[in-house]
């Protein structure tokens, strides 16, 4: 694993505020850009469900009772929709997914939507992407469940051949079509970054086939050490090294304390992603001012 041999490495702190119905209102998330980005704040991530289920195969993970905490009657915001919409009232932070479910998507509507958020936000998107845990909604996306992993990586190389090329001939097991143009490209270069999330051996595997860097949701610093493990056992097994621009984000339990920033700092990790919690107003005004002094502090 790679550490920082100074005190504390230099890291950026962002913002995990999956918004939802019906305490994110234009209004609410208009002003939560805006203060983040007055706060010294890296970026803002989103999780992505489209739909949820009232019963599960299995049980979401970050939760004990593997149900996503969504207030009575609301909803998840879709991911695209909402960074446009911050885009448009911000203009230095960045936005993440964390993560687009890339196995349940269209790959040619996830490339357009992809490529024009950086493009509108002039190159500050981040796709964090994953295979995702709900089953029923993968299904109900109209894709099978256990061969989403290989779709996963036919979609990942679809998107980023139609990226960076002018015009694109494929032929795979899920995609099929020949002399594709897709503009405006993507303002950053060779193309958006691609974050890959998982604990699984197949997602490490992704990460370094594809990733620009690797990320761990709700990873306390022994858990991201060992994770980071696994990352360099992947690098390695390819045979290669990882290099010190690919980006380790982390999104700490939101139990951390103030100074575990410095045992991820050590562990070399670019990003923390703090999680924001409950979105009621008068929890926000007492969380986002907390992280954003954590920004402060790894200035």
């Amino acid at each position: 694993v790679q550490t920082c041999a100074l005190p504390i490495c230099p890291m950026k702190i962002g913002v995990f505020a999956t918004f939802m119905s019906p305490n994110a209102t234009p209004g609410m998330i208009r002003d939560f850009g805006r203060k983040s980005e007055d706060l010294g704040l890296d970026s803002i991530w989103m999780g992505e469900h489209v739909a949820l289920f009232e019963k599960n195969t299995f049980g979401y993970p970050g939760s004990k009772d593997g149900r996503i905490p969504v207030p009575p009657g609301g909803g998840m915001l879709d991911v695209t929709a909402t960074f446009g919409f911050l885009a448009a009232g911000t203009k230095t932070l960045r936005f993440g997914t964390g993560v687009a479910l890339v196995p349940q998507r269209n790959p040619i509507y996830t490339a357009k939507e992809v490529c024009t958020l950086d493009w509108l936000s002039d190159g500050r998107f981040d796709f964090g992407i994953g295979v995702g845990w709900n089953k029923e909604e993968v299904e109900g996306c109209g894709y099978r469940w256990e061969d989403r992993g290989a779709r996963c990586d036919e979609f990942l190389t679809v998107m980023r051949r139609l990226w960076t090329e002018p015009v694109v001939d494929f032929k795979g097991k899920w995609v099929r079509f020949e002399t594709m143009k897709m503009d405006p490209k993507p303002i950053q270069k060779p193309h958006v970054p691609i974050i890959v999330g998982g604990y699984a051996d197949a997602a490490f595997r992704r990460a370094v086939e594809f990733g620009a860097g690797w990320y761990g949701f709700n990873l306390d610093p022994e858990r991201t050490r060992g994770m980071l493990a696994k990352l360099d056992a992947a690098f390695a097994k390819a045979g290669k090294k990882r290099g010190p621009d690919y980006q380790i984000i982390v999104t700490p339990p939101m139990t951390m304390k103030m100074d575990a920033m410095q045992d991820y700092a050590a562990l070399g990790v670019h990003r923390l992603v703090v999680n924001l919690g409950g979105q009621k107003p008068e929890q926000v005004a007492v969380r986002l001012p907390e992280i954003g002094s954590l920004a402060k502090k790894a200035a």
